[in-house]
């Protein structure tokens, strides 16, 4: 059940970052370094879910 705890980690650490790049955008002066960022960090975290639910199945 580790890996089930490890996956549901990372889902909610990818929703986190989603209210933090809409949170940012929402502003004005937003930093697009900034945004590039969290979208860079948000897609290595789906892509260790996608490796890990494969692992599972």
């Amino acid at each position: 059940m580790a890996l089930q705890g490890q996956i549901d980690h990372l889902f909610n650490q990818h929703k986190k970052i989603d209210y933090i790049i809409s949170a940012e955008m929402a502003n004005p002066d937003w930093d697009e370094m900034r945004v590039v960022a969290l979208k860079k960090q948000k897609l290595r975290i789906k892509d260790e879910l996608e490796r890990l639910r494969k692992s599972v199945h």
